[in-house]
């Protein structure tokens, strides 16, 4: 009988450490396994992938949507371009074709629905071509240019918006057509214009 019992009891211990080993086994393969899956996972998500390009593209729909990148979508700036449909995309960074992580910041300048308010700037006293050069410095429209008789040749007089004076400061926006008034030698000008009257230059 204590034969038996001393046998039965090694086996029990035998069979209890192949249990542990085997259970060690398992774990270790299965810790294995879990470490491949992650390592894979964490490169494919920092891995570097082209830069799209998201010109003309709707700006909400771009932010609400997303894209399979996991890009971040980010308003920098809205400019005004006369064509351009407002909310669309007119300029990303980074840049159409560039490598980039996947999760990357994209900052966005957007159309703007209207153009902006920009300040008259003083052109009275400048000369023809200073006056442009200001004019196009602020994005206005030189419209027409009248002649008027004086001994300031070339010579801004006077500046008018829609038609009526306009001084310096007032805020118009960017895209309006401005008209000038500059002096003419009173020699140059048409018997006419001499007489008091103005010619005016498209």
């Amino acid at each position: 009988m204590g034969t038996n019992k001393k046998t039965q009891k090694k086996t029990l211990s035998k069979n209890g450490l192949l249990f542990h080993i085997l259970l060690a086994i398992g774990l270790s393969v299965v810790i294995f396994f879990l470490t491949v899956l992650l390592l894979r996972f964490f490169t494919r998500h920092g891995r570097e992938v082209e830069m799209p390009d998201f010109k003309g593209r709707s700006a909400d729909e771009l932010i609400q949507k997303g894209t399979s990148e996991g890009f971040v979508f980010v308003v920098n700036d809205e400019i005004y371009e006369r064509n351009a449909e407002p909310g669309t995309v007119l300029k990303q960074n980074p840049l159409p074709g560039e490598k980039v992580k996947n999760g990357r910041k994209v900052y966005l300048t957007l159309a703007a629905s209207q153009p902006p308010m920009v300040k008259m700037p003083e052109l009275r006293d400048l000369s023809l071509r200073q006056a442009q050069i200001m004019l196009e410095s602020q994005k206005l429209v030189l419209d027409k240019v009248i002649e008027k008789p004086s001994p300031y040749e070339n010579v801004v007089l006077e500046v008018l918006y829609n038609g009526h004076t306009v001084s310096a400061g007032k805020e118009v926006r960017q895209g309006d057509k401005i008209t000038l008034v500059v002096g003419k030698n009173i020699g140059d000008l048409p018997e006419e214009a001499e007489e008091g009257q103005t010619e005016e230059i498209q």
